[in-house]
This record gives structure tokens, C-alpha cells and sequence, in this order.
């Protein structure tokens, strides 16, 4: 339910929401994130990331905001050990993801693990082909070899939540939320703190619930994006190593961080890296690791605890 002070709204393929009191903020807030997706978006082949890399000059020149976008996705790749790539359009249209899903319905996500390969946990690619992008602010440009393209969806939504953030830093509370990125802050939430809700990636139910004063919350999971492919499903989250969607027996993740960029990281790597890695990923600012068998394990936030039985939402079509 939205309240006087909030906004919602379609955008960058996912739902946003602004929590703010004062109107023309929220507006201002609201405008920003339109122009960032009209600008960064890998499916509108008028952007600027589009045109980056439609380009056949292997230095090109970008807008501030385009840098500075594909600077996060390097810090990203860097940060992760290489498992959050920014390379990896090929991969992800050969697993079927060619087109913006944002107004389809995913499938169910026990049928696609009933079918799914054995788990392995993601790795980097050996190629580390990211490295081969590097960004030239003095010179106002993009290097990178022709033809190596480059997506930013892996970390323009926290991006875009932390840009938010600054646009509102002086706002006596805010939030903002894009698409489960999410960064809040301002000084009435050390008394009020923002309650940050979780839903299970298996039922869509509510599976936890925690206070956050300042900072940033990201939840990953291969229940975004999924769909029906010739030799099974396929989703977004992709094995650097293989190319393929990974299957690491973990369905989601959730990470607490200093900014919605550096939870989503955490977010991600933890899902592409497997449970045991995952931990590790999560434990110095907390988190949640969501286990295709259902059970919930929170990381430094709680004790683990486990979900009510999901068999119902396992079983194979």
C-alpha cells in the first residue's frame, strides 16, 4: 500500500518506489531514474549503452553518466572476484534473454529445478574479459576491443537507488526501492528505522523482516527472470565460467551494505557462488541465503531458522 509520501512506478523492467515527504523531490527522483533507464537500457536500441556498443571505434566517447555506469559495473566485476560480469550479453541471449521481460509473467520456478542440470557453483571467466574495458575520464571516454559489448543490468538498479539517494540526502527520511535495490537514509530513521521486507523466492511469501536506518538492501534471486527454453529453462543469473545459468542450489539471496550497488553485488555473487561461498559473501554486513529445498539461513543478521515446509512449490510439472 502506498502512502501520501510515496511514489510508484514502472521502470528500468521493474517496479519503483520513492519514499520521500517533500513532492518535488520525488519528482525530481522520479525524473532522474526515467532518464538513467531511457539512457542505459540494453533494450532500447537508442541509448547510449546501445550505442557504446554498436561502436566500431575501440575508444569511444561517453556522457558522464555512462561512465560513471560502467565504472560501477568494473568496481562490480572487481569486487566479486569476477563473478558479477559486465560481458556477458552474449551469453545471456544465448540463454534466451534477447528482449526486455519486464511485462511477462515468469514461470514457476519448481518446474525449472526439477528439470535443471546438476548444481555447481559459478566461477569467473578465465578470460577475465572485463579487464579489457577500462574507462578514461580525462579523456571523456570508453576504451574496450570492437565488438565487446557491454550490459550494465547486473548493476544499474543499485546504481540507480544510490544516485537516489544523494539526490535526497538532506530529505529527513527516504527510500528508495528499485526493483529490490533499495537505499535509505536521512535523520528521522534513526528514530523510525525503514522495516525491510523479504519475500521467499519460492512462494512469494514474506519470509523475513528487519529494521534498516542507513544504507543500502539487495535481494537476487533466479525467480526474476526465468523462462522456457528448448533443452529446459533458463534465467538471468549466468556461470561466468560455463555461459549458462547457474544452478547452485541456492534460488536467492539477499545482502546488507553500505549502498544498494555494494549489496547487490553481494547479492548476486552469493547466488552465482553456491551456499558455502555465500556465507562468506554476506557475513560482514549480514544477509539471507534462500535454499532451492526451501530453508531460509539468515547470515549475522539472526540465527538460522528454516521456512515452513515448501514442498508444494518444488515439485516438477
Amino acid at each position: 500500500m502506498m502512502t501520501a509520501g510515496e511514489d510508484s512506478f514502472r521502470c528500468m523492467g521493474t517496479t519503483v518506489r520513492i519514499v520521500c515527504g517533500n513532492a518535488q523531490r520525488r519528482e525530481d527522483a522520479h525524473r532522474y531514474l526515467r532518464s538513467f533507464d531511457e539512457r542505459l537500457s540494453r533494450f532500447r536500441p537508442e541509448s547510449e549503452l546501445c550505442a557504446l556498443n554498436r561502436d566500431r571505434r575501440e575508444a569511444v566517447p561517453a556522457s558522464d553518466l555512462l561512465r560513471a555506469a560502467v565504472s560501477a559495473s568494473l568496481w562490480a566485476a572487481e569486487a566479486s572476484g569476477g563473478l558479477v560480469d559486465p560481458t556477458l550479453i552474449d551469453a545471456l541471449e544465448d540463454a534466451g534473454y534477447t528482449h526486455s521481460m519486464s511485462d511477462q509473467e515468469p514461470r514457476a520456478l519448481g518446474p525449472a529445478l526439477g528439470a535443471a542440470p546438476s548444481r555447481r557453483a559459478g566461477a569467473p571467466d578465465p578470460r577475465a574479459r572485463w579487464r579489457q574495458v577500462q574507462v578514461d575520464d580525462d579523456a571523456g571516454v570508453i576504451r574496450r576491443p570492437v565488438g565487446l559489448r557491454i550490459d550494465l543490468g547486473g548493476t544499474g538498479k543499485g546504481l540507480a537507488a544510490d544516485a537516489c539517494g544523494v539526490l535526497l540526502a538532506d530529505e529527513p527520511s527516504f527510500a528508495i526501492d528499485c526493483g529490490g535495490d533499495i537505499r535509505v537514509g536521512g535523520a528521522d530513521a534513526q528514530q523510525e528505522p525503514f522495516e525491510v521486507a523479504v519475500a521467499h523466492p519460492l512462494t512469494g511469501v514474506i519470509a523475513l523482516t528487519f529494521p534498516l536506518i542507513d544504507g543500502g538492501v539487495a535481494t537476487s534471486g533466479i525467480d526474476r527472470r526465468i523462462w522456457r527454453r528448448g533443452d529446459g529453462h533458463g534465467h538471468h543469473l549466468i556461470d561466468p565460467a560455463t555461459g549458462q545459468p547457474v544452478w547452485s542450489g541456492l534460488v536467492g539471496a539477499t545482502a546488507v551494505a553500505r549502498t544498494a550497488l555494494e549489496a547487490d553485488v553481494l547479492a548476486k555473487g552469493a547466488v552465482l557462488a553456491g551456499a558455502e561461498q555465500g556465507r562468506l559473501l554476506l557475513r560482514t554486513h549480514g544477509g539471507v541465503l534462500f535454499h532451492e529445498g526451501g530453508h531460509t539461513e539468515r547470515v549475522g543478521l539472526e540465527r538460522s531458522v528454516s521456512h515452513r515446509s515448501l514442498e508444494p512449490y518444488l515439485s516438477a510439472a
